[in-house]
Order: C-alpha cells, then sequence, then structure tokens
C-alpha cells in the first residue's frame, strides 16, 4: 500500500493534479471493494467459507499480472540526505498529524470490528447488515468522485477537522440512537470520517515527505494508524465489549475521534510550519 500510494501521489503531484484525479483514481478500490464482496459473498454462501484462500490467490496473482503491465513512467530520481528523515520527524507538526491519523483508525477499529455484531444484537438479518455496508462504501465512493470540490476550496487540515468532528457526531448516534433511519445516516457519514480522512491526510503528508521520503512517509502513516492504531483499537474495543454493554464501544471510538481533532489542532499555520 505505502508503495503503491506513494507511486500514484508522486504522479499526481507532478503533474499537479491530486485535487481533481486522487479521488477518481481511488474510488475504484471502493468499486472492487463492493464487487468482490457481492461475488465473493454468494460464492461463500453457495460453496463454503473453505474457498476463501484460493479467490485471495487468484486475485492476487491477477494483481500481479496487472502490475507487471503497467507503464513505468520516467522519475526524477533524488538520493536521499543522510538525517533527512529524523529532520522531518522532529517536526512538532508531523507528530500531531500522526498522532490524529492513529485516534482516527483506533476509533474505526470498533467499527470494523463490531459493527456487524451490533446490528446483529438489534435484530438485523445478515442481508440488511450488507446492505448497511454497501451504503457506507457507496458514500465514500461518491466523495472520491467529487474530491477535487472540496480540496482544492480547503486546506486539508480544514478537512481533517470537519473528518474528525462528523466523526464524533456519527460513532454518538450508532451508540445511542440505534433507529434504522439514524444508522442510515451515520452509513453515510463514511463518506466524511473515512474517505475525506483518507484524501486529506494523504495530501497534507506531501507537505513533508516529499521526493525519497514519499514512500517512507506513507509506510509510516500506515503503521501508526493502521498498524498502531488499529490494533489496540481492536484490543481496547473486545475489552469493552466484553466487560460492559456494546454501546460503549462505539462511545470510545466518539472520544477517538475528538482526541483526533485536538491533535490536528495542535498544527501551526502553514507560514510557521514550513
Amino acid at each position: 500500500m505505502p508503495l503503491g500510494e506513494s507511486a500514484t501521489v508522486h504522479a499526481l503531484f507532478k503533474d499537479n493534479s491530486f485535487d481533481k484525479r486522487y479521488g477518481r483514481l481511488r474510488l475504484w478500490g471502493s468499486i472492487g471493494f463492493i464487487a468482490m464482496v457481492l461475488f465473493a459473498g454468494e460464492l461463500f454462501q453457495r460453496k463454503g467459507i473453505e474457498l476463501y484462500p484460493i479467490v485471495g490467490s487468484i486475485v492476487l496473482i491477477i494483481l500481479a499480472f496487472i502490475t507487471f503491465k503497467l507503464h513505468e513512467p520516467k522519475l526524477e530520481r533524488h538520493k536521499m540526505v543522510k538525517g533527512e528523515l529524523l529532520v522531518v520527524l522532529f517536526n512538532p507538526d508531523v507528530r500531531w498529524f500522526l498522532l490524529s491519523g492513529f485516534f482516527m483508525v483506533f476509533a474505526h477499529a470498533a467499527l470494523y470490528v463490531f459493527y456487524s455484531l451490533y446490528l446483529a444484537g438489534l435484530g438485523y438479518n445478515k442481508f440488511q447488515i450488507g446492505l448497511f455496508w454497501a451504503l457506507g462504501v457507496f458514500a465514500e465512493v461518491i466523495f472520491f468522485y467529487f474530491q477535487s470540490k472540496v480540496l482544492s476550496r480547503l486546506d486539508p487540515e480544514v478537512v481533517l477537522q470537519m473528518a474528525f468532528g462528523i466523526g464524533v457526531i456519527r460513532f454518538i448516534l450508532i451508540a445511542f440512537f440505534p433507529l434504522t433511519g439514524v444508522l442510515i445516516l451515520a452509513q453515510i457519514m463514511h463518506a466524511g470520517t473515512f474517505a475525506a480522512h483518507h484524501s486529506a491526510a494523504t495530501k497534507l503528508l506531501q507537505r513533508w515527505f516529499t521526493g525519497p521520503l514519499q514512500a517512507r512517509g506513507q509506510a509510516l502513516m500506515a503503521t501508526v494508524s493502521y498498524g498502531f492504531g488499529g490494533t489496540l483499537g481492536g484490543i481496547v474495543a473486545g475489552w469493552l465489549w466484553d466487560a460492559t454493554a456494546p454501546r460503549n464501544v462505539f462511545v470510545m471510538s466518539a472520544l477517538a475521534c475528538g482526541l483526533a481533532g485536538m491533535a490536528i489542532g495542535k498544527l501551526r499555520p502553514r507560514h510557521q510550519s514550513a
């Protein structure tokens, strides 16, 4: 993922087309997710989950073949200066940014791990639960398609603050107002808490990690957020699920989104942090 994101971002920033084109490239991942859920879900329902390793292997083989067929553009090569990465990491803005990513994925770990169980406990069947997930992914596709209208008008840190605020509201709604109409609204908010956050974070990352540091920056963000944040979020959510009421898992997520907003609020104005 870091290598793929780095190559994509490098090409788009080189052409000054990140705001316009990144979302429309990224949405194909979401479309692929929907297609695979529909296809594999039906297949596993009929033939059994034992086919999962086979299906996964086939998809990865196809992906590898397609990757080798990609045309490799000529890129400007810049040798990384010794200690350059440490200079970036000592920037307090970078640390606050990474901390905000940690808390945002920490918050979403509860959603990814326990949302289906939460809905099942509320009485929804498997098909209805699948529709809730599909709605969330569809919402992110819509944002990615119209991403340029947002990122071309607002600074990425502003978009991140909005995403964290939407996250607080979303998880409070899931925890305390689990009515069908409210849950539908909460899933539509996935456009803000995932898609807007991902696009804005990817753009903001380029403020500090450029040239030969791009891939390392992407890897660092993935490690801190999805690695540490996702793992710890899942562990804490699991403990809360067993020890308290299920809704408290999403209360924790709302609090984590609030902490993410506080972290990103620590960023200095651009003219000071440059």
